[in-house]
């Protein structure tokens, strides 16, 4: 745990004496599936990628512990910034486009469609009037 006035880790990185720059596992801390598994499938779309997988030491630790194997010894930590780079723009992407939905349908703001209450999404009728 942190003293007072440090700052928590949000990221490490371990690698074995000895190994090379290719082969990292990274502990992200106050993570889980959402980020491990989302994370895991943009890198592993990187062709310089040997393998790439995450594990949850404990379902009471929220922290993931994220391996990354090169095939060329590239460096393991570009191959993590560039599959965070892609992730980022893909949630953008998203983001935008549920937007321009919004906008497009006449909604000014998600609170038009769950209604002041967030967690309570209000009943809407089907196209065919089926409920």
């Amino acid at each position: 745990m942190a003293a007072e006035g440090e700052t928590k880790r949000v990221l490490e990185m371990v690698q074995a004496d000895g190994a090379d720059e290719g082969s990292v596992t990274f502990v992200m801390h106050d993570e889980d599936h959402t980020l491990g598994n989302s994370l895991r499938y943009m890198i592993m779309k990187n062709e310089c990628v040997e393998f790439c997988g995450y594990t949850i030491t404990h379902p009471s630790e929220s922290k993931i512990n994220f391996r990354i194997q090169t095939k060329d010894g590239t460096p393991a930590i570009e191959t993590l910034r560039r599959g965070l780079t892609e992730l980022c723009d893909v949630c953008q992407h998203v983001l935008n486009t549920f937007e321009l939905t919004n906008v497009s349908e006449g909604c000014t703001s998600h609170n038009d469609t769950l209604g002041s209450d967030p967690t309570s999404v209000q009943e809407k009728a089907l196209p065919n009037g089926e409920q």
